[in-house]
């Protein structure tokens, strides 16, 4: 049948996952670091990726495709969450993580951190320390799992930390004034390689499109055992 359905421009793809992300019915998957439709009958055709992306890569075509198939799209995300029991989401799966022993240091570490609060929940939407920063949004597992967090993300910057899955509410809004109302020179993500952070990940982009300004920005990913994965 001929039907409207998404288009992924693979040299627009910038492979931030950010349209898999947003995709309900998991019918975008990342594929050697682009973005790809990996099933016809899964796209609904609504087209929630489109506001995702943020190099325009995605955009809507007609052509001949299979029929939306919503059973086969419920019985594919039943069959995913049977895999993943009994731990459930990979964000909340039980496992023990094993390192080689490593010699302690002769100096402990040093704390980086530059102002408080930290929690996006409780910051100012306005402060003397945002003005001039380069601002740092992470998911609160991330510290916890890169052991080199504070060295390599938080030094230089003012920091917000958040839980999308535990945290009531969506931090858009707040991010949104953020953003807007200071002099923020850019904006660096840190999220876990788990599908409920990317809740925090879509806010900074909303936040950053609402806000009317043109600033600089990257995500970067970490596994949960602790190694940076994009």
């Amino acid at each position: 049948m001929i039907r409207k359905i998404i288009q992924i421009d693979e040299e627009k793809c910038n492979g931030c996952g950010l349209c898999a992300n947003a995709c309900e019915e998991e019918a975008i998957a990342m594929v050697n670091g682009k973005a790809k439709l990996i099933r016809d009958d899964y796209c609904d055709g609504l087209g929630n990726c489109l506001p995702a992306c943020p190099t325009g890569a995605i955009s809507f075509v007609e052509r001949e495709a299979a029929a939306y198939d919503e059973a086969a799209v419920e019985q594919n995300k039943r069959a995913k969450q049977a895999a993943q029991a009994p731990g459930g989401c990979p964000g909340s799966r039980a496992q023990t993580i094993r390192r080689a022993a490593v010699q302690a240091e002769a100096e402990p570490a040093v704390s980086e951190l530059s102002q408080w609060p930290v929690q996006i929940k409780l910051v100012p939407v306005r402060a003397p320390y945002f003005d001039g920063a380069d601002l740092l949004i992470a998911a609160d597992c991330t510290a916890y799992a890169y052991g080199d967090f504070h060295r390599e993300f938080i030094r230089g910057r003012i920091t917000l930390i958040g839980c999308p899955k535990l945290d009531e509410g969506d931090y858009t809004e707040k991010l949104t004034e953020i953003i807007r109302q200071n002099d923020i020179r850019s904006v660096t993500v840190v999220r876990m390689q788990v599908p409920c952070c990317g809740g925090l990940e879509r806010a900074a982009v909303n936040a950053l499109k609402a806000s009317g300004k043109f600033i600089p920005w990257q995500v970067r990913v970490v596994s949960t055992d602790g190694r940076i994965v994009g």
